[in-house]
């Protein structure tokens, strides 16, 4: 299938202020790209492209003071295919991770690890057998304790705040299945991008870009979603990091106002 995805973003700028923008498809997305409208900026500015440390690619720019509008479009080939399942795929002992891979069972920004939430993983979960089915585990319960509502949105919601508030966004439910599997010696790490209502009745909310998260069984990583929680189709990922502060759609370096929002994700015709 074809899927047409973009998103159109504009802001005002107080003063010329420096913007870092995660805002293209996945670089390991990239062959499946069949036509692209670059990231642009109106009035125009110089985008200039480099890569994080954790692999995504990332622009950066100077706009002028006032109205600037970020925008891209792109057509990308999906196999049409639901998330991949893997039930017996086995949980890794810590000292056999790959050292790239050790970095995910920290304590981050949004998912602390290192607090209360790791007694409360254990003793919600610790009886239960290491691996796919114990990842599954979570999902479910973060799926059945959370109420999803927009209005309730907050920027600086942390997992053990999301367990006590049982309330959020999809960045919430991650957060919180993040610092679960985390705190059970399962790396876990944060996606973001394009996840349209393909395959399943059509939301009458607004579309946005979606959260999921990744975890590390049996020598690859797999995709979850604790806010969904059933394989979906036509994920196309823009970036991963730790948590949601590594992969915020735009990082501005001084005042602005968000003026409006779209993004889009459809199945499309295919032409060719």
């Amino acid at each position: 299938m074809i899927i047409q995805a973009g998103f159109e973003a504009a802001f005002d700028f107080t003063t010329p202020t420096a913007v870092v923008l995660l805002a293209y498809v996945h670089p390991s997305r990239a062959t499946t790209i069949r036509q692209l409208e670059p990231v642009t900026a109106s009035p125009p500015a110089n985008i200039y492209g480099y890569t994080d440390a954790y692999g995504n690619l990332c622009g950066r720019t100077v706009v002028s003071a006032g109205r600037t509008v970020f925008r891209t479009d792109a057509l990308i080939f999906d196999d049409g295919l639901p998330d991949v399942q893997a039930p017996f795929a086995l949980q890794h002992p810590a000292q056999n991770l790959p050292d790239d891979v050790l970095l995910f069972l920290l304590a981050s920004r949004y998912c602390e690890v290192d607090s209360q939430l790791s007694d409360i993983a254990w003793s919600l979960f610790g009886q239960l057998s290491a691996g796919w089915p114990l990842v599954q585990a979570v999902c479910d319960f973060v799926h059945q304790h959370i109420r999803f509502d927009y209005n309730a949105a907050r920027a600086n919601r942390t997992a053990l705040e999301v367990y006590r508030e049982q309330v959020g966004v999809c960045r919430d439910y991650m957060h919180l299945a993040i610092t679960f599997c985390r705190s059970l010696n399962i790396p876990a790490r944060y996606c973001t991008g394009y996840l349209g209502d393909i395959g399943v009745p059509r939301q009458p909310c607004p579309m946005d870009f979606s959260a999921w998260f990744e975890v590390y069984l049996g020598g690859a990583w797999h995709a979850f979603d604790a806010r969904n929680n059933v394989p979906r189709i036509g994920r196309i990922l823009m970036a991963r990091g730790r948590d949601a502060a590594d992969v915020a759609l735009t990082t501005t370096f001084g005042l602005n106002q968000l003026q409006s929002f779209m993004v889009w994700t459809d199945e499309v015709p295919d032409m060719t």
